[in-house]
């Protein structure tokens, strides 16, 4: 495996076949931390008395802190920081993307919604 630097971030670049082990991988990972025993698979089933837009907006919060901390801790990684380990960069990394590529579609689907009524007749 290499390792470049793209735009500030750490890449790691490898072959195509450790990609799929990689991947494989990274969603294991991702299965095993949303498994919280006592509490099913982590879903919650009601909103409760927040209310749809304060669960939006918490979840963006949670999207721009987990994105703030994966690029905190890349930079210390590059500077050579020892508290950190690649491990750690790159699973919080992908935590990030995958939160920011969640919120993307969210975003997406609302406002197909959104001109799906807008565009019923009353």
């Amino acid at each position: 495996m290499e390792f470049v630097i793209v735009q500030g971030a750490l890449v790691m670049v490898t072959p195509p076949g450790a990609q799929k082990a990689m991947l494989y991988q990274m969603q294991q990972l991702s299965i095993e931390a949303r498994h919280e025993p006592g509490e099913g698979h982590g879903v919650r089933h009601s909103v409760g008395e927040a209310g749809f837009a304060d669960e939006l907006h918490s979840s963006l919060l949670r999207i721009n802190q987990l994105q703030s901390t994966a690029r905190e801790q890349a930079m210390a990684f590059q500077a050579g920081d020892s508290g950190y380990s690649l491990n750690q960069v790159m699973v919080n990394s992908q935590k990030a993307s995958l939160a920011f590529e969640a919120g993307v579609q969210l975003r997406n689907r609302l406002l197909t919604a959104y001109k799906e009524i807008m565009n019923m007749q009353v």
